[in-house]
Formats: C-alpha cells, sequence, structure tokens
C-alpha cells in the first residue's frame, strides 16, 4: 500500500477535522498551482485583499462541511435520540 497525504476523512473530533479542511484547501492550491515561487508572489497580493480571504474562508468552510459530514457530525449519540 502506498502512503497518501489524504489516507482519511476521518478526524477524531472538530477542531481535527477543521485543520484537516484547511490542509484540503491548502494542497488545493499547490496542486493548481505547482510552482512555489509563482505561488509566493502572487499570496502577496491577496493577503490583504479583504475580499479574497473571505472567499478562502468560504472555501475552507465546504471543505469543513464535507469532512464534518464524513464524520456523521461527531455525534456521541445516535440521529434522533
Amino acid at each position: 500500500m502506498s502512503a497518501t497525504w489524504l489516507p482519511s476523512l476521518i478526524t477524531a473530533d472538530p477542531e481535527a477535522g477543521f485543520d484537516l479542511a484547511i490542509k484540503l484547501s491548502r494542497v488545493a492550491v499547490k496542486k493548481t498551482q505547482p510552482d512555489d515561487e509563482t505561488r509566493a508572489r502572487l499570496r502577496a497580493g491577496y493577503a490583504e485583499d479583504f475580499d479574497a480571504l473571505i472567499s478562502i474562508s468560504h472555501v475552507v468552510a465546504t471543505n469543513f462541511q464535507t469532512v464534518a459530514a464524513a464524520n456523521d457530525y461527531w455525534r456521541t449519540t445516535p440521529a434522533g435520540s
């Protein structure tokens, strides 16, 4: 079995799930723009752009929604109880 950067969407708790959502978002950017120098150059342009930062938050929120669903929203009791 080969090593993978994403062995599972399952996490221990919501905080770990949120960290995974951020990682998913960051890896998507790296896979879309694999050149480190280009990413570093572009980062300066959006680092102080409020609209860009809000857009990034939306991407992380969407990924967190996916991770939360995969973890059954970290329920400790059966749904409907």
